[in-house]
């Protein structure tokens, strides 16, 4: 049995969290065009951009090494503007039993925040929690803000 964790980052988001969410849930893709360096491709296997059930390929690096991921969309709250997604296969699998992403955009005292949540099982006692790859994701989100801040 592996270990449980959570681990939450909340980000604050300047360039505007209706943007972000649009972003990631309906043109991911984009991702690409915008922090190439950090995430080199997004294909849709199954489905459509922005509905549950979609699943979408992952094309990145992390920790200077290519990677890939393959991920369900398991739930979207557009009120919210929350997106959960499920990792079903790609190199995190390596390590994790489990793993899901959360994202959401909220909006306290006139700031947008990005909030991202990692819920995961790793695959035996002695696994890492995911701190780098949440270092990236903040990282991620402010190569966005500052694209979308410096062209507007």
């Amino acid at each position: 049995m592996g270990l449980s964790g959570k681990l939450v980052a909340a980000v604050e988001f300047k360039a505007g969290g209706d943007l972000f969410h649009e972003l990631l849930g309906y043109k991911p893709d984009q991702f690409a065009v915008i922090t190439p360096e950090k995430v080199q491709g997004c294909d849709l296997h199954e489905g459509e951009y922005g509905k549950v059930g979609s699943i979408i390929n992952w094309r990145y690096t992390h920790d200077g090494k290519a990677k890939t991921g393959k991920e369900l969309i398991q739930a979207i709250d557009e009120k919210n503007k929350m997106i959960v997604f499920k990792l079903l296969e790609g190199d995190l699998m390596e390590e994790y039993k489990e793993f899901v992403i959360t994202f959401h955009v909220e909006t306290k005292g006139g700031i947008d925040l990005v909030t991202w949540t990692f819920e995961y099982e790793t695959l035996n006692d002695d696994g890492e929690h995911p701190i780098s790859l949440l270092a990236y994701f903040i990282a991620m989100t402010k190569d966005i803000e500052n694209h979308h801040v410096a062209n507007n």
